[in-house]
């Protein structure tokens, strides 16, 4: 019993700290171009000039 008094604490902190985590990305743009980064290894890049 003693140590569920210790670990439902760690557990809820641990839960806000990942969820402020998203909150954070969501803000700074993480998952702004889902697409985007999928189609570009589509793209060929040349800039040296070989194939």
């Amino acid at each position: 019993m003693n140590g569920l008094i210790l670990l439902i604490p760690i557990a809820l902190g641990l839960g806000l700290l990942g969820l402020a985590a998203f909150f954070w990305s969501l803000r700074q743009g993480q998952f702004d171009d889902l697409d985007g980064a999928a189609l570009r290894i589509f793209v060929e890049d040349e800039k040296d000039g070989t194939p």
